[in-house]
């Protein structure tokens, strides 16, 4: 299993559908064919509450270590990605919404003054509840009896799952509002232009990619392309390009009819020795070690 992305790179599931535009699910890393699911984004806000287990969570360039019980807020639109902590397994439930089941319609108060401001924040893409405030033990309560409303489904539950909603958001806005920054039409495109890239690789990985086709596709210089990727995704364009060969190579990996030579070409790395000692640095063992705890 992976998530399924159009080639924006944006998620295609349905989360719930117009009428209640809401989703709980449970979810475990081992689900996924690399133990992570790869980056993504959506216009759904997504709530994440570590069930058990660690996970590391990425959003834009930051990355968060969530613990059990602890919960990150994902702002809608925020490119996300989640890995094993240790190659450790880890269950967690998102909880998924559109921001409209919060302020109502556009153009209301709700919207204008405290949805709107927070929503187009790229300085509020995540915001991590660690339980080292009264008001993220609050917040994670709220998405506790959410999910517990959501699995009862008791009469007129919806009105109580809303309800608890905005309380969460009340509480969201009283902490965080005023870190809101509104982003600024250079900061849109880079984005959009990071998404580009990301689309680019998820398409090409198995190739040679030139970093000059890769700035041409944005339009801007090879020196421009890898200054800004750097610095929206606090990683190296090249370094990005690895990692993810080296997670797509995991499917190839657990099939035992596939070489590891094998497994490495089709991942686009052309020397099955430079495969192995990127492997071995981002996962911390060989191809070989990782086959066979896979596969016993």
């Amino acid at each position: 299993m992976q998530i399924i992305t159009n080639n924006a790179g944006k998620e295609l599931k349905k989360h719930g559908d117009s009428a209640f535009p809401f989703l709980v699910s449970y979810e475990r890393l081992s689900g996924y064919e690399t133990g992570s699911f790869l980056w993504h984004w959506h216009p759904e806000i997504e709530l994440t509450y570590i069930h058990k287990g660690e996970m590391l969570y990425k959003v834009n360039q930051n990355t968060f270590h969530l613990k059990e019980g602890q919960m990150l807020f994902g702002n809608a639109n925020a490119l996300h990605a989640g890995y094993m902590y240790h190659n450790q397994d880890c269950q967690y439930i998102p909880v998924t919404f559109d921001p409209k089941l919060i302020y109502g319609f556009p153009g209301s108060i709700l919207f204008q003054k405290y949805t709107e401001p927070i929503l187009r924040s790229f300085s509020l893409s995540a915001v991590p509840l660690d339980l080292s405030m009264k008001w993220h033990q609050d917040a994670v309560e709220d998405i506790r009896q959410i999910i517990a409303l959501d699995s009862q489904r008791k009469p007129m539950y919806e009105f109580e799952i809303i309800a608890r909603l905005q309380h969460f958001w009340k509480l969201l806005c009283a902490n965080t509002l005023s870190q809101a920054s509104a982003p600024s039409g250079q900061d849109e495109e880079n984005y959009r232009r990071i998404r580009r890239i990301m689309s680019y690789i998820a398409e090409h990985y198995s190739e040679k990619i030139q970093l000059e086709d890769i700035a041409e596709l944005i339009h801007l210089s090879p020196s421009e392309c890898s200054r800004l990727f750097k610095k929206c995704m606090n990683i190296t364009l090249f370094g990005y390009i690895q990692e993810y060969r080296i997670e797509r190579s995991l499917e190839y990996l657990e099939d035992s009819s596939c070489s590891i030579t094998e497994a490495g070409l089709l991942s686009g790395f052309s020397d099955s020795n430079y495969y192995t000692k990127v492997f071995t640095k981002i996962k911390g063992c060989t191809p070989r070690q990782y086959r066979k705890k896979q596969l016993r």
